[in-house]
């Protein structure tokens, strides 16, 4: 039985989610399997020097190779409609391993102020001890933002960085706008779409040259495992990203691709199922007398709602929202909450409630909270996938 994976390319999302990727073995498997070996046996001394000489293809240690992984690799990369990705051991590690593979001292970031507040952190606390610094745009105007951007770029500057839709805010960025200004300047657009994921939105095809995913959120989709991507067409860019983690080994377990693999499975139905509920709720919030204002870019309240629709096939399960009042009035409401889990993380089936501002955000200072527009009074809520009544009846008791 040969070890190559089918060419699914051209089936449909929902089918190569299902089943690219995997290479059946000898026992005959339906299920992808889990290698779960750290590392492998050669049939010869000379097959062992070619394949840690990179002269011949195969297995060789599972920091960076291992079967089950390479599945997920594959099967993620067809979904993003690109020809690469490597995984790393979280979304984190994904950007890490990505600045450290593209990016050198005295090199020169643009990232969007409405960032996750460790990619923040990463930045300025991080790569600016290695002579790597950032300078932080917001994305809050595409059509006037995107000039600004292009105002702080540098001879220096080697990669533009964003997410869209942004955490927690929801901002959207103009992709294509953002990718034609990146090269232009002759610098890499590297967009996070952990919010979105391919099933909603794919950003290599409006320019991004680097796709970088935490797989701990839709990916998996219950919560369960850590882990991240990186995604991108060009095979440059895909040596340069495996050789730090070959060598750094910010590695993904085979037990964690492979629950990733089972995540894919579904993702189509959970991010349209996520992304229905969320409007449903988004629409209920914005009548509720409690609350100052809702993020949700399906709604057309939402700045850059034409754009997503432009950009996205769905809005996704992520809303924010300011209630009226300051930190004591957003904390009775996550504590009035008996169904909905007090926990930060966001993509699972079960519906999540965070106050950003002390928690995803914390680490930043008031004055990078402020700029970012991560008030006291601000809520992120994560919709799952169940029954949106009681979704809204335990929102009810806080906000009453």
């Amino acid at each position: 039985m040969s070890n190559a994976p089918p060419d699914f390319s051209h089936y449909a999302f929902e089918t190569r989610a299902v089943r690219a990727g995997q290479a059946r073995t000898h026992e005959g498997e339906h299920n992808d399997p889990i290698f779960t070996t750290s590392s492998y046996v050669f049939d010869s001394a000379a097959q062992a020097k070619a394949r840690f000489a990179h002269e011949e293809p195969g297995n060789v240690y599972s920091r960076f190779t291992n079967p089950t992984v390479r599945t997920f690799e594959q099967r993620l990369a067809t979904l993003e409609g690109a020809e690469h990705c490597v995984a790393t051991a979280s979304g984190m590690a994904a950007i890490l391993t990505t600045c450290l593979a593209l990016l050198k001292a005295g090199d020169h970031v643009v990232a969007s102020r409405n960032l996750f507040g460790s990619t923040v952190n990463l930045f300025v606390n991080i790569l600016s001890r290695f002579g790597i610094e950032t300078t932080f745009i917001p994305i809050t105007d595409p059509s006037r933002d995107t000039e600004a951007w292009g105002k702080v770029i540098r001879p220096e500057t080697r990669m533009l960085f964003l997410e869209s839709p942004a955490n927690p805010l929801t901002e959207i960025a103009d992709i294509q706008a953002m990718a034609d200004l990146a090269h232009a300047a002759d610098c890499l657009l590297v967009v996070d779409n952990a919010m979105c994921t391919p099933a909603l939105q794919k950003p290599l095809t409006f320019g991004a040259d680097i796709v970088i995913h935490s797989g701990t959120k839709y990916l998996d989709g219950q919560g369960r495992c850590v882990g991240g991507a990186v995604v991108t067409d060009s095979e440059s860019i895909r040596n340069d990203v495996f050789g730090v983690l070959r060598t750094s080994g910010p590695s993904m377990s085979p037990f964690n691709a492979w629950v990733f693999l089972k995540g894919l499975e579904t993702l189509s139905l959970r991010m349209q199922a996520h992304s229905k509920a969320a409007l449903e709720i988004a629409h209920w919030l914005e009548k509720q007398p409690s609350i100052a204002r809702v993020y949700y870019p399906g709604l057309t309240s939402h700045p850059q709602h034409t754009l997503a629709a432009r950009q996205q096939s769905a809005f996704g399960g992520i809303i924010a929202f300011d209630v009226q009042g300051d930190r004591e009035e957003a904390w009775r409401v996550v504590d009035a909450t008996r169904m909905l889990s007090i926990t930060a993380n966001f993509g699972d089936t079960k519906t999540t409630i965070t106050h950003p501002a002390t928690t995803t955000h914390g680490r930043l200072t008031p004055e990078q909270r402020s700029e970012a527009g991560i008030r006291e009074s601000l809520l992120r809520i994560s919709v799952g996938l169940e029954d949106i009544e009681d979704i809204k009846a335990d929102l009810e008791r806080g906000l009453a």
